[in-house]
């Protein structure tokens, strides 16, 4: 039935997913490694608005502290949401697919923002190859993410109605 194509749909995205967003995870804690390495021999000849700004990185434009802090959470709210929406997944009854839906919408709001200030940083210009990669992982795990949300949303709803009485069943 539908149920077993939403399953296997499902169960392929959050592998893949997974990987995504290790990827995603790994090349923005690369960036926020080096950003600290690299701010105080950068900024110490910035004017004092620039220098004393929180979220400043020596590498991509003004846009790339915020982008990469929030690839940051969005990669690392994924991969858990991913390990734990497998092994809701595999379940596949009623509380742990609504539990596997909502952990995959959030998800992909949080990835939605990232990508948002990945398509910002990509309108300003001026970036290099490793932030180019972090900002097409980003915008990619954001599709993948809203096609793996749909078939998880789909499996729980087809499962909440197979659980449903029929009408007819009980009259006489």
């Amino acid at each position: 039935m539908a149920s077993g194509g939403s399953k296997s749909a499902a169960t392929m995205l959050l592998f893949l997913n997974l990987g995504l967003y290790i990827i995603v995870t790994i090349v923005a804690g690369w960036a926020v490694n080096h950003a600290i390495e690299r701010t105080h021999e950068t900024a110490s000849v910035l004017s004092i608005p620039a220098r004393i700004f929180p979220i400043f990185f020596p590498m991509g434009n003004m846009a790339t502290g915020f982008f990469v802090i929030f690839a940051l959470i969005a990669g690392v709210v994924g991969v858990s949401t991913s390990v734990t929406g497998l092994t809701n997944v595999f379940q596949w009854d009623a509380p742990n697919l609504n539990a596997a839906a909502a952990s995959s919408l959030l998800t992909w709001a949080l990835t939605l923002l990232a990508m948002g200030l990945a398509c910002k940083e990509i309108n300003i210009g001026w970036t290099d190859a490793n932030l180019r990669t972090l900002e097409v992982m980003t915008i990619i795990v954001s599709g993948t993410q809203l096609f793996c949300t749909g078939a998880i949303h789909a499996g729980a709803e087809d499962d909440a109605l197979n659980r449903m009485p029929s009408a007819s069943a009980g009259t006489v």
